[in-house]
């Protein structure tokens, strides 16, 4: 596996796998996301993720909508913490029309002003779904318990009140301050000669002015444990550990992410999944994941269970971090945590279109993404007091948050 670079004059970078599959997988990146915002911007970037695709000088909001649809093909988009990505999966001789298109989408927006309205009405329904549903809701909330009162830890759908407020000049003056040419990436997997994507790539984004921006993210240096509970009308609890982790660049960060695959990651037989619902049935689902931001990071354990068990799974979740922060995995242990991930990273990697967002993405953090083969030998250079050390530093006991969400 191998990827292609390529550069345009105005800072945009280019990266691309041939692929002898009839779909294509094409997107663009920007390195801005809710992060990026001040405190009286929370949400825009969302909104702006969703009000991009309401009109351009040439196109209304329907035309925009059909333009891959109409032959077979899908556009969509997404905003986190630290970056935007529009893509589109399409039949690969219909590369064109997605440069074309996102191109107008991205230098030629119009934002009407009837359309924006009516996108707070569907980002305000947005908000409230996630209410309704406790087990997503948590997360969010969870962050803003770790990452207390610094933009990581802000809800990147935004407030209503924040919303309401949003308008034409806000929109532009976002725009302005963090769309910069230096930190978009197109990142493509599909059956194209490279030369040809190049052609494509200077002729519809090849012209965009040159820009690039002081990026000024606030560091998060803060971190102090807290324990939240949170009263709420469900018929379970909904629970949440965690702690302050490494950044995308940390040298420990691929033994974290062995050590979190262990212990709570997709596999039924993590140690999680074994210790409590297999053992003993207290909940359906258990599972711990762990986050990398270009310099932050979280680890987290997320469970729902009935009121009555959730000491008692607290109290097993507690005895599988102290097993890992005081007993060193034997050699066949370890080669077998090794293996699991390898292969789960390899699934990952037959997700085509995953690949390519991750091309994306690695480009603005790395300046470069990773291949398989990488990845395969960073994890087998993890050693078994490696996996302690990093154990000791994010498990320890004083240094956990925790957030429950509490049957009233």
């Amino acid at each position: 596996m191998s990827y292609q670079h390529h550069t345009l004059s105005n800072g945009i970078r280019l990266i691309h796998r041939s692929s002898s599959s009839l779909v294509a997988h094409c997107g663009l990146t920007l390195n801005v996301g809710s992060r990026d915002e001040t405190l009286s911007e929370q949400g825009l970037a969302h909104f702006i993720e969703h009000v991009i695709f309401k009109g351009t000088r040439k196109r209304k909001s329907y035309h925009i909508l059909s333009r891959m649809e109409n032959v077979g093909g899908e556009i969509n988009a997404y905003t986190s913490k630290e970056d935007t990505c529009i893509h589109g999966s399409f039949m690969h001789p219909y590369y064109e029309r997605w440069f074309d298109l996102v191109s107008d989408i991205m230098f030629n927006a119009s934002f009407p002003e009837r359309e924006l309205n009516k996108e707070k009405d569907i980002i305000l329904d947005e908000i409230n779904s996630y209410k309704d549903n406790p087990a997503e809701q948590i997360f969010d909330d969870f962050d803003e318990v770790v990452f207390d009162k610094h933009p990581l830890g802000r809800n990147i759908l935004g407030t209503p009140d924040r919303i309401r407020e949003f308008n034409r000049d806000w929109v532009h003056d976002f725009i302005r301050r963090n769309h910069a040419t230096h930190e978009m990436v197109i990142a493509s997997v599909g059956r194209i000669p490279f030369a040809e994507l190049i052609g494509l790539a200077e002729k519809y984004f090849g012209n965009a002015a040159p820009g690039s921006r002081q990026h000024n993210r606030q560091a998060f240096v803060a971190y102090r444990p807290r324990q939240k509970v949170v009263g709420r009308k469900n018929h379970q609890a909904h629970c949440m550990v965690g702690n302050q982790a490494y950044g995308a660049t940390h040298s420990k960060k691929n033994t974290l992410m062995l050590l979190n695959n262990m212990l709570g990651g997709p596999g039924m037989n993590c140690r999680l999944n074994m210790a409590v619902r297999e053992k003993y049935g207290f909940c359906y689902h258990i599972e711990s994941n762990y986050q990398a931001y270009s310099d932050a990071g979280l680890f987290s354990i997320y469970f729902g269970t009935d009121p009555h068990y959730v000491d008692k799974t607290l109290y097993l979740i507690t005895r599988e971090l102290t097993r890992l922060r005081e007993q060193r995995l034997g050699g066949l242990q370890l080669k077998r945590a090794k293996q699991q991930l390898i292969g789960q990273v390899a699934i990952a990697f037959e997700s085509q279109l995953g690949e390519m967002l991750s091309m994306g993405k690695n480009m603005l953090v790395f300046n470069k993404a990773e291949t398989i083969e990488d990845i395969n030998e960073k994890i087998s250079s993890v050693s078994a007091s490696g996996l302690m050390e990093v154990a000791n530093e994010v498990f320890e006991p004083g240094s956990l948050s925790t957030l429950i969400f509490k049957p009233s």
